[in-house]
């Protein structure tokens, strides 16, 4: 396997989850004070953008990777604002 595959998976992995121990962390004390929403928005978008980028390359790993993380951001969002108080 091509270096760049490699470190295009290692990157990609890494990223996508880099928001799962705050996922993990908001589920199980079900609190979202600390929760920054806009900055979730932003990256959701920055995030789909690399999605859509990836379908225009046709790069499975950059499409899997970002809906990944698409997808954990989301619930992120989600979950926040269930638990907002």
């Amino acid at each position: 396997m091509p270096i760049e595959k490699i470190v295009g998976i290692v990157a990609g992995v890494l990223t996508s989850v880099s928001m799962l121990p705050q996922f993990i962390k908001l589920i199980k004390k079900k609190d979202s004070k600390d929760i920054a929403i806009g900055t979730l928005v932003v990256l959701i978008t920055g995030v789909a953008g690399w999605v859509g980028y990836g379908v225009l390359r046709k790069d499975i790993i950059i499409i899997a990777t970002n809906a990944f993380a698409f997808l954990i951001n989301v619930l992120t969002i989600a979950f926040a604002l269930k638990y907002r108080k």
